[in-house]
């Protein structure tokens, strides 16, 4: 770690026996009622920052935003659940303030031990946070007596807000923590010195929301696979009949766009784009309802499933009720062969709607697509690729899976991966003393 991060991190200054502000990346899921922490996948991945700072003697005041709560407070949006998943997490105590600012901080600040931890509660009870508001963050620095603020959050570091970017302006020294700094580092260098062929399987719904990031893997990758609704855009825009199926018909251009930008390269040298050549139909998303596999593309499995007769015209037309939910497995195969053949793996979205439970185990009728990427990128099929994986759905599949540390990064940050992918710079991390 540390060769392509050119801030400095927590390891680069003195911070023995000092005050540090932690940014944390404690923005983890709760359960419905709000009382405890769904997923601690986020709160873990800060632990060796916050043990390097109390092994140099450190008062650690963490911070963080959780959820949307639009500048209210919003009980079921609260940062208790995450303090004490933490303490259970790190076998200790952490103390909890129910407010960010105010009378109540500066008291449990100048009372906080070396070593000890204490947790403030959500930034975004505040309007100011959203806003970058320097005032707010001048309060935040002074109530807590900060000589040192560490930002150790990757997941907001895409956004410019009090508790990351004006706070910097407010506490005299501003570096980063070794998970952000981690971050950075491999996702930069798996985009600019990728052990090749370099293959990127890019789900999700929306093309709107990857545009950058599909140009960018165009220009570097040797293989694309796109799965999940967005593959609908672009099956659409070559004149599928898509039928209720979720799609962008504003970005249908946009699509063309990208797919003759594609067969652009793929003119010039070995390039693969590939799009789903078969499909699992349903007339409603529902763990009940019959699927069927349309393959409007490949049709091996019709042939095969109809043989010696030829296959009916309708095996290769979606009906006009009916809507594609995943990836078929002719492509799933298909894309699965794909990485056979890569070293490096980049994946940002599902294939199919994973968030449909299943009757017959933890794998949905919608998920099995998704599935294959899984066993494809951990080995199942001999070999096994270096794996990268960002993206909310994707890292929460990964989550609910328990495979997490089976592959070789799974990233924390959703829309912050995207955009270090896509080449830009993360305000957070721009804020931050440079080396």
């Amino acid at each position: 770690m540390g060769t392509l991060f050119a801030k400095k991190t927590i390891r680069d200054v003195d911070v023995q026996d000092k005050t540090v502000l932690v940014h944390g990346e404690f923005d983890a899921p709760l359960t419905d009622d709000g009382q405890k922490v769904a997923s601690d996948f986020r709160i873990a991945s800060c632990i060796p920052t916050i043990q390097y700072l109390q092994e140099q003697g450190c008062r650690i005041v963490l911070i963080s935003k959780l959820g949307r709560p639009d500048g209210v407070i919003n009980p079921k949006m609260s940062l208790k659940p995450v303090a004490e998943c933490l303490a259970k997490l790190m076998d200790q105590e952490v103390a909890f303030v129910h407010d960010c600012i105010g009378d109540e901080v500066k008291q449990a600040c100048a009372q906080l031990q070396p070593g000890k931890l204490l947790m403030l509660e959500n930034l975004r009870f505040y309007p100011e946070e959203e806003q970058n508001d320097l005032g707010f963050a001048r309060h935040i620095a002074s109530d807590t007596g900060a000589q040192i603020f560490v930002d150790d959050c990757f997941a907001l570091a895409h956004r410019e807000e009090a508790g990351n970017s004006a706070i910097t302006r407010c506490v005299p020294v501003g570096v980063a923590g070794l998970h952000l700094a981690k971050e950075v580092d491999i996702i930069t260098e798996a985009m600019e010195n990728p052990q090749r062929p370099l293959m990127a399987v890019v789900g999700g719904a929306k093309i709107s929301d990857k545009i950058e990031f599909l140009y960018k893997f165009i220009d570097i990758a040797d293989v694309i696979a796109i799965g999940g609704a967005m593959a609908n855009t672009f099956l659409a825009a070559k004149g599928i009949d898509i039928a209720e199926s979720l799609y962008e018909k504003d970005d249908i251009g946009i699509a063309k766009e990208i797919m003759d930008k594609a067969a652009d390269k793929a003119r010039k040298q070995p390039f693969v784009f590939a799009l789903p050549y078969d499909g699992v139909v349903a007339r409603k998303i529902d763990k009940l309802a019959p699927t069927r596999i349309i393959d409007w593309s490949a049709h091996v499995i019709a042939s095969i499933e109809n043989y010696p007769k030829r296959p009916p015209h309708a095996a290769s037309q979606i009906k006009d009720d009916e809507h594609i939910l995943d990836i078929g497995p002719f492509t799933g195969s298909f894309y699965a062969g794909a990485m056979q053949l890569a070293s490096t793996v980049i994946w940002n979205g599902s294939m199919g709607v994973t968030e449909q439970a299943g009757t017959q185990g933890p794998v949905g009728p919608y998920s099995h697509g998704t599935e294959l990427m899984v066993e494809a990128m951990l080995g199942q099929f001999g070999h096994r690729p270096f794996s990268l994986v960002g993206g909310g759905d994707t890292v929460g599949y990964v989550e609910a899976r328990g495979l997490v540390k089976a592959f070789d990064h799974v990233s924390t940050g959703g829309g912050a991966s995207l955009e270090l992918m896509a080449g830009h710079t993360l305000p957070g991390v721009e804020a931050l003393q440079d080396k």
